[in-house]
């Protein structure tokens, strides 16, 4: 019986002691052994691609406790591989980031041991078989986010966010725990081969049909933890869910109009919070609030095309909002601040730093050529069809391109008025561009950004496809990732965006005002 994913997962937890204790050697041996440690998992998985490509499944079974249903089991499919790439990737991204955000009395060690544990638990949430498994992988990740939140542990508002970070995760995997048991019930298993196979049974009885305030307050932690937890890990685990389980969960009434419904109201509530945040951090929390929505809603639509672009756009928002918070954090670091009301003007002392975060909030705000603009448009178009397919009617795409708008006006304040608009205002430090090596991490994403924007077909499309196959349960949809399709009503809706957002954001009071942007 192969091991292969088995070890895969078990590498972090091992390695966060092994990198720990190397670190007393110095920081470039904490960071080599660290970035080893991401290494050996990822070769490990990488040896399973050919059966992968080839439409199979690889599945890890030992023997547990089989009498009550529960066995030690691991799969990889294209959705386990998507998942595992972008946390073993940016990831190591984090890693190196870290290296240089620290200051020479923090502990860079143990950040790097939080991190590696947090790494092997979302491995084990993303690569295992066994519902029950997942579910104690998901608690090591509730964890594992309280220390890494918590990291600056001499801070009230680090403490206070990472308690309030674990009493909202730790309620969240109490109501999985219910999910999951009923899911057991209802089909005899806890596997995931059972339950994606059993929709039609999970669908029919009774049982079928039985938060966002937490995680600004989770900006008290270090810049490569938000960065790391709001791009491809913590924040996701929700809707890798809902991808996960589509196949035996979409398809019905109540799906479409709660999951849907719920993400309308995430996708637009966090877009426009975002609005009034002075903390450049803040803007980015609440604005990823607004992305998990935008994503819910394309599950909840319930389409294939739907199910595409939902995990198109959980690809495209991993690589911009880690660059951008990368890039946030190095504001912080050479600034001393986050304050939006103080970081005027920072284009002539950070010009290199402001050309990354253009581009990578251009992405975000769904500008042609940049990856976000191609999600984005699938978006739109299918929130159009889903205007027939839901009771939601023309709430749909009319609440999609509202939050549309506030999104760009939420990008074209994070730019101009950190880099251009205004002079900096009594700032702690002496601001200029970093060190040269915490600048590869943000550059590596905001190029991923202008690739798969330009040339999709060539970049993301094999990882897409092989992930919404394992989704879907099948072939995925036909669909076209060009970047051009003709006029439609998602065009009109992205002009219509862009323009209200441009609109909402030109008239502001300066950021330090009582309604800024």
């Amino acid at each position: 019986m192969s091991m292969t994913l088995t070890l895969a997962v078990l590498m972090p937890f091992l390695g966060a002691a092994g990198v720990a204790w190397g670190s007393r050697l110095g920081r470039p041996t904490a960071i080599l052994l660290a970035l080893l440690v991401v290494l050996m998992p990822a070769i490990l998985i990488l040896s399973l691609l050919d059966p992968l490509v080839a439409g199979e499944t690889h599945l890890e079974h030992f023997a547990w406790l089989p009498a009550a249903g529960l066995n030690i089991a691991f799969r990889l499919d294209g959705l386990g591989l998507l998942f595992a790439g972008l946390i073993l990737g940016i990831g190591a991204l984090v890693i190196l980031y870290a290296r240089y955000y620290l200051a020479a009395e923090d502990n860079l060690g143990r950040l790097y041991a939080y991190l590696l544990l947090f790494m092997g638990a979302m491995l084990g949430v993303v690569l295992s078989e066994n519902l029950i498994q997942m579910l104690m992988f998901w608690e090591l990740t509730s964890l594992s986010s309280f220390l890494l939140i918590g990291y600056w542990r001499q801070r009230e508002d680090a403490r206070t966010g990472a308690r309030m970070a674990l009493a909202v995760t730790g309620a969240g995997g109490l109501a999985l725990l219910g999910g999951i048991l009923l899911l057991g019930r209802m089909t005899g298993s806890y596997d995931l081969s059972v339950v994606l196979a059993s929709g039609d049974l999970i669908r029919a009885p009774p049982l079928y049909v039985p938060i966002h305030f937490w995680l600004p307050h989770a900006m008290a932690a270090p810049t490569p933890v938000s960065s790391y937890l709001h791009s491809a890990t913590m924040v996701k685990a929700g809707v890798f869910l809902l991808a996960r389980l589509f196949p035996a969960l979409a398809g019905t009434w109540e799906w479409n109009h709660l999951v849907a419904g719920f993400g309308m109201l995430t996708l637009i509530t966090g877009a426009v919070i975002a609005l009034f945040q002075h903390d450049l951090k803040g803007l980015l929390a609440y604005s990823t609030i607004s992305h998990l929505g935008l994503i819910t809603v394309l599950f909840g639509i319930g389409t294939p095309l739907a199910a595409v672009a939902g995990i198109f756009h959980i690809i495209n928002h991993a690589t911009f909002k880690a660059g951008l918070f990368m890039a946030a954090g190095i504001i912080d670091h050479e600034t001393g601040t986050r304050d939006m009301r103080r970081i005027n003007g920072l284009w002539r002392a950070m010009p290199y730093t402001g050309t990354l975060a253009m581009v990578a909030a251009s992405a975000m705000a769904g500008v042609p050529l940049f990856n976000g603009f191609l999600s984005k448009e699938m978006f739109f178009g299918e929130a159009v069809g889903g205007a027939n397919a839901t009771a939601l009617g023309w709430l749909l795409p009319g609440g999609a391109t509202i939050a549309g708008a506030v999104g760009v006006a939420c990008s074209l304040r994070l730019v101009p008025d950190v880099f251009f608009n205004g002079e900096p205002v009594d700032l702690p430090k002496h601001p200029h561009e970093p060190p040269r090596w915490m600048r590869v991490p943000v550059e590596i994403l905001v190029v991923i950004c202008l690739l798969v924007g330009m040339l999709p077909a060539l970049t993301v499309e094999p990882i897409l496809h092989l992930a919404v196959s394992a989704v879907l349960q099948g072939p995925p949809p036909v669909h076209d990732l060009a970047i051009w399709h003709g006029f439609s009503p998602a065009v009109l809706m992205s002009i219509l965006a862009m323009s209200g957002g441009v609109i909402r954001y030109s008239p502001r009071q300066p950021t330090y005002g009582p309604w800024a942007c």
